[in-house]
């Protein structure tokens, strides 16, 4: 995989499974532009690590969930970098709770991060990429979306419109040789899942039938092959990295 010339947004893209690809498309010669919101040495981090490892990296801080920064953000980077050839929608939140008790707050914000935060970045590369007639959307959603899971209502809502929004889109933007997927991870050793109790690991565990957790990289791997052209002729798809615990 070649990814020399590209350049790829990574919303999410200071830890994390963000992290992980963004050090992986700045490794296959992407110019690698790293969103953030809060943390800035986190994203630095990040864009140092790239560099590192012989990729460009620039950061850009804006929340995907404000339509208005985030038509700002993508005009700059147009400006400065000419065209944007990879989206990775991967920004993301959880405020788990059972629904009977779930403030409308903890909705709306989940929502308005996960999955209205992906309609508006993609509508920021709606039109470059259909005047540059090429472009690759991917996005991160997971394999509550497809399963649901008891506590996460508004997480699997929000994830199982990503992946609506991704066959849909997949259908209107493939004239223009876009194509758009996505990436349905699992459970994954982040700091999502770090701090859950051990008793509650072990039942996870015990639900996957390769009986380990993921790795951000296993994600990334997958990302960087569904951005680069030895998938040319995917769109519309989800690649499930989950260990097996969940078989569509």
């Amino acid at each position: 995989m070649d990814l020399t010339g590209k350049v790829a947004v990574v919303t999410g893209g200071s830890r994390g499974i963000g992290k992980a690809v963004c050090l992986r498309l700045g490794a296959l010669g992407a110019t690698v532009v790293i969103n953030y919101v809060s943390r800035p040495d986190a994203a630095q981090e990040t864009a140092a690590e790239v560099e590192k490892a012989g990729g460009k990296a620039t950061l850009a801080q804006f929340n995907v969930a404000d339509s208005a920064a985030v038509d700002a953000a993508f005009k700059e980077i147009l400006e400065t970098h000419g065209r944007i050839d990879v989206l990775v929608n991967n920004a993301g939140i959880t405020r788990d709770g059972l629904f009977m008790k779930m403030k409308e707050a903890d909705w709306d914000l989940v929502l308005d991060t996960n999955l209205k935060g992906a309609f508006n970045c993609i509508k920021a590369v709606n039109r470059p990429m259909m005047k540059q007639r090429s472009g690759a959307i991917i996005s991160i959603t997971s394999v509550i979306g497809f399963a649901g899971n008891a506590g996460q209502a508004n997480y699997s809502a929000a994830k199982a419109g990503l992946i609506g929004l991704t066959r849909s889109l997949a259908k209107e933007l493939a004239s223009r040789n876009i194509r758009v997927n996505g990436v349905a991870p699992g459970y994954i050793d982040t700091d999502m899942t770090k701090d859950l109790p051990e008793s509650v690991k072990e039942i996870i565990l015990s639900e996957i039938p390769l009986r380990s957790m993921g790795a951000a990289d296993d994600v990334a791997a997958a990302v960087a092959f569904l951005a680069s052209e030895d998938a040319r002729y995917i769109t519309g798809q989800f690649i499930h990295v989950n260990g097996g615990m969940y078989m569509a």
